[in-house]
């Protein structure tokens, strides 16, 4: 049995082909029908991960190759879901490391690799799109190589195979000048170097939990690596956490293997295996679930502390309850507690009347991907400006600083330097990486990137790439300037004339076209200046019987800014929140009446 399992992780930096690569493999292993229609992307499952093209939970998966089983894992690529790799490498015999031929290795690919490092893996290193036609797969090796000399690596896993491939045309090379066929080289290499997990099937049943989801049919589901031992369905177990404590005893109602995409259920497990399991309430993520006589907790990696947060509130606003059907503040908290619970990156606090709950992450990205979920499912909310968590030591307050890489064209290097200059980051590196591109780092705090995406494809023309990372904790930096513009705050209720927008267009930049229903308080636009201003979107033109040459020019409206979600909480000011429903997304003043605002600004 030993000999016909292999368990790789696929780790990589976000976009360099990782969810297409398994979609080829899968393909090839034959897995599939010749006549079965197949979606693109397999393992991202989610409607989110679709759209955006990234993949955001872990997601095991399991292949046949010459009677061989190989329980593949697809992870994260993005810094905001890197404790999510962290955990998943705990599974893995072997990983396989994916490099992009043109942009080389990135923040996540060191990040990744470090980690896959420290647990002793020894990676095979796959050199991705090198049919991409400004690839430069030779330099790439040479970069990978120095990353792994950066990283300590000892000098077994300084000899790692390397392959030259492209996964979404499905084949991989060991030269440039082979035959482009298949992916065999990759599928028999991953037989050749990865060892076969180290299996004791006579010591006490014993496997760590890894990843946590939810099933509507059979309740929580954890996922994870059998270490030691064998279990059979209805199996009495409990649960320890990481200091040894008992969480709960349960018994093991369903155990499931993978086969390509789906859960299989199997009557018995043993060591080595990659399995699914149900029957526990309250195990979670990193603990142990054992038999009574194994007395000691395996070892993992405790939860990364969240460097984010948001409040999110009931909507009250005057439209309040006309889009969604999920409106109140009990099915708000149920729902964020049950995210809570699968998602372990994410937490949960409540304020004392049980109104306002405060969900910290690992960045502006989880916090969103989290609220356009809720509003998918029908949910109304309110939403703050994201604000950093400190940290208090010895008495100083400390806040989480990021790694922040730009590979920019030459040109606009300076903009983006003096950009991050006044958020208060500090350079670090800066080199030439041809094709008329620099190669930016920087060590900047974290609040200081808050709505810095925005600006910064701004002053790049769009052409400039960013990528952060979460670095270490540091002393406070001082005041950093937020937004220099005020905005444009509607005056009353209705729906806005294109007139009027025509005739405020001088005033700033507009966020709502005609006919946008507006109210009081809500936010129409960007002013041009620092200062708020109040202004009338429902003024029509008024009609008289005179008519003269040129008052009757047809309006023409210059187009509205539109801000994604993320943008727009990135937007927000201390004083202004984010109205989230099923339809729209709005911004608006936290107090909607002019006396109010004038009032808690006195205060």
């Amino acid at each position: 049995m030993t000999q016909e399992l292999r368990n790789i992780a696929i780790i990589a930096h976000v976009d360099h082909g990782k969810t297409t690569l398994i979609d080829s493999i899968m393909k090839q292993s034959g897995m599939f029908r010749d006549n079965q229609s197949i979606s693109e992307r397999l393992m991202d499952s989610g409607e989110l991960e679709k759209e955006r093209g990234i993949t955001i939970l872990a997601k095991p998966t399991s292949i046949r190759w010459k009677n061989v089983r190989i329980n593949i894992i697809d992870t994260p690529g993005h810094a905001d879901f890197g404790g999510e790799v962290e955990r998943v490498l705990h599974m893995a015999d072997g990983v396989i490391l994916l490099t992009d031929a043109a942009e080389g290795p990135m923040p996540q690919t060191k990040f990744v690799l470090g980690k896959a490092l420290a647990l002793g893996l020894r990676p095979i290193v796959i050199i991705n799109k090198v049919d991409r036609p400004d690839g430069r797969p030779e330099e790439v090796v040479d970069e990978v190589f120095d990353l792994f000399v950066a990283l300590e690596a000892n000098e077994q896993q300084l000899e790692f195979p390397i392959l030259y491939a492209s996964g979404r045309d499905g084949w991989c090379v060991t030269d440039l000048e082979n035959e482009r066929s298949s992916l065999e080289p990759l599928l028999n290499l991953i037989l050749e170097h990865v060892p076969p997990p180290k299996q004791d099937l006579k010591a006490p049943f014993a496997m760590l939990a890894t990843l946590l989801d939810s099933d509507q049919f059979l309740g929580r589901c954890l996922t994870g690596k059998v270490v030691q031992g064998t279990a059979k369905m209805n199996e009495q177990v409990r649960a320890l956490d990481l200091t040894g404590n008992i969480i709960e005893h349960g018994r093991l109602t369903k155990l499931m293997h993978f086969e390509g995409t789906n859960r299989v259920p199997v009557d018995r497990v043993e060591a080595g295996d990659i399995i699914c399991i149900a029957g526990l309430a309250k195990t979670s993520v990193s603990d142990t679930i054992c038999n009574s006589e194994q007395k000691q907790p395996i070892q993992s990696t405790p939860i990364d502390p969240p460097t984010m947060s948001v409040t999110i509130t009931v909507n009250d606003s005057p439209f309040a309850g006309q889009e969604g059907k999920k409106v109140t503040s009990t099915m708000i908290r149920e729902r964020l507690l049950s995210e809570a619970e699968t998602n372990v990156a994410i937490t949960f606090s409540e304020s004392d009347n049980k109104d306002s709950f405060e969900i910290g992450g690992r960045g502006e990205l989880q916090l969103g991907v989290l609220i356009e979920t809720m509003r998918r499912e029908g949910f109304e909310l309110t939403v703050s400006r994201p604000r950093v968590l400190y940290k208090q030591e010895e008495g100083q307050r400390l806040e989480p600083i990021e790694e922040v890489i730009i590979d920019v064209d030459s040109e606009y290097s300076s903009s983006v330097i003096d950009s991050l200059n006044r958020r208060k980051a500090e350079m670090m590196d800066m080199r030439e990486v041809g094709a008329g591109k620099t190669r930016l780092t920087f060590l900047a705090p974290s609040r200081g990137l808050i709505g810095f995406q925005s600006k910064f494809l701004t002053d790049t023309r769009g052409t400039g790439v960013i990528n952060r990372l979460f670095h270490s904790y540091a002393k406070y930096k001082g005041d950093i300037p937020g937004r220099r513009n005020g905005v444009l705050i509607s005056n009353d209720t209705g729906q806005a004339v294109a007139y009027a927008l025509f005739n405020l267009q001088d005033r700033g930049v507009m966020f709502i076209s005609h006919q946008t229903p507006v109210y009081q308080g809500m936010i129409v636009g960007e002013h041009n200046r620092d200062n708020d201003l109040e202004v009338n979107v429902l003024k029509g033109k008024k009609l008289t019987n005179v008519r003269a040459s040129g008052t009757d020019d047809a309006v023409s409206l210059s187009p509205q800014r539109n801000l994604s979600l993320e943008d727009m909480m990135a937007y927000l000011n201390h004083d202004e929140l984010l109205e989230v429903t099923p339809m729209k997304l709005r911004l608006r003043k936290q107090y909607l009446l002019s006396h109010e605002r004038k009032k808690a600004a006195r205060n």
